[in-house]
């Protein structure tokens, strides 16, 4: 079974961006981020809500393209339409029943960009399995949270911890659900 990977920016107090999407403030260089960007190469799929998915648009991300060439791309939303999207992007609904197709199809760990909602939805599903947090070193005060609205409450195994240029960290953590 394929385990769903967190793997995302925050700030210390728990946003993954600032208001009107501004992630500025969040370390875009350094051996930290190239390490980032080495472990995405080791996933094949990647799922994702509508928000982040059209967060991708600021950046040059076409409607109905792969953010990642390399991956399978799933984004979970009921109302998002796409004209022609390439074969490598899927729309699929808001439904347990797809994660867990997902999870037993062949492949790598799937890579879960993004977050808030649909990583809250995720969680307080039991889905995530295991969070890897690259905390930025600034307070942001408001923005989209790492958990968006849930209020799930869980406890975390710290599994590794790595220091970085520019004060980047980059934790894993294994979710711990309690039955």
């Amino acid at each position: 079974m394929r385990k769903i990977v967190y793997y995302v920016a925050s700030s210390i107090d728990g946003f993954i961006s600032g208001l009107n999407d501004d992630i500025s403030g969040f370390v875009g260089t350094g051996n930290g981020v190239d390490k980032y960007l080495a472990d995405l190469a080791n996933f094949d799929t990647v799922i994702m809500g509508r928000n982040t998915y059209e967060f991708g648009y600021k950046y040059g991300l076409k409607p109905g393209q792969p953010a990642y060439p390399h991956m399978k791309h799933y984004i979970f939303s009921n109302n998002l339409k796409l004209e022609n999207p390439n074969q490598q992007v899927q729309i699929k609904n808001l439904d347990l029943a797809e994660i867990d197709k997902l999870q037993r199809e062949e492949g790598t760990d799937i890579y879960l960009c993004g977050g808030g909602q649909f990583a809250g939805w995720l969680l307080e599903n039991k889905k995530i399995d295991t969070l890897k947090l690259k905390l930025n070193p600034l307070i942001l005060g408001e923005g989209i949270k790492l958990f968006g609205n849930s209020s799930s409450n869980y406890k975390l195994k710290l599994v590794n911890s790595s220091i970085y240029e520019n004060g980047l960290q980059i934790m894993t953590f294994r979710i711990i659900y309690l039955m």
